[in-house]
């Protein structure tokens, strides 16, 4: 079995000379079908630079990213998008709503650039388990911030990708919301198969997922499995 996400001897780099900064470390990484992995770590230790390299949105300095058996560090721009399209679903801290749609047309654009989102059924559940079933009509300025995190979440999520990468997906919910949040990532990532990372300093979240990985200063290391290999 491939693993769905591996990174090897993978850096970045910003800056060169005096101004160099080296935002991840030389890093081997691997997640597998069915594993909620975590990475915690404080503001400014890597971690978006983590998942943005992990799913695509930036190559690599240097290493390789292979997702389902796809070396994407070798891909052209165009060729790793679609396979971000197809494989891949953020939650990113900035929810990624497009202003002027309603919740349903957020979902509705997906249906326009992607074949294979969920099934209606399968998206008004998603609704329903995140509580936004009543939010369809309205527009992202009308939410609040933890009904906007939550709407971002629903987006990440129907496009069925096969790794799910959420930045800080908890960070503006209460701790009753948060861990109905994880639950939800939890019960999706076991149920239908998928890898789930979340990046957070959050470490209400700990006992939700297979794996945590400590991030401090672009250097990640295993801190606990709970993986019977």
């Amino acid at each position: 079995m491939m693993p769905a996400l591996e990174m090897r001897q993978v850096n970045k780099v910003f800056g060169s000379g005096h101004t160099m900064v080296e935002a991840l470390k030389t890093t081997d990484f691997t997640a597998e079908n069915g594993e909620l992995i975590v990475v915690i770590g404080p503001s400014g230790s890597g971690k978006s630079t983590f998942l943005t390299v992990a799913g695509g949105l930036q190559t690599p300095s240097n290493g390789e990213v292979t997702i389902n058996g796809n070396n994407i560090t070798r891909l052209k721009e165009k060729k790793r998008s679609l396979v971000r399209l197809n494989e891949i679903g953020f939650v990113l801290q900035t929810s990624n709503l497009v202003p002027f749609l309603t919740v349903d047309e957020q979902m509705q654009l997906l249906d326009k650039v992607k074949q294979q989102n969920l099934p209606k059924e399968g998206l008004q559940d998603l609704y329903q388990s995140l509580g936004i079933e009543q939010l369809r009509n309205k527009y992202p300025s009308e939410l609040s911030g933890g009904e906007r995190q939550r709407v971002a979440i629903a987006k990440g999520l129907y496009s069925d990708p096969s790794i799910l990468l959420a930045d800080e997906p908890t960070a503006s919910l209460d701790t009753d919301r948060a861990f109905e949040v994880m639950k939800i990532l939890q019960d999706l990532t076991k149920k239908r198969n998928k890898t789930t990372i979340v990046v957070t300093h959050d470490t209400r979240l700990l006992d939700y997922c297979d794996k945590v990985y400590q991030i401090t200063d672009g250097e990640i290391q295993l801190q606990q499995s709970k993986v019977t290999e």
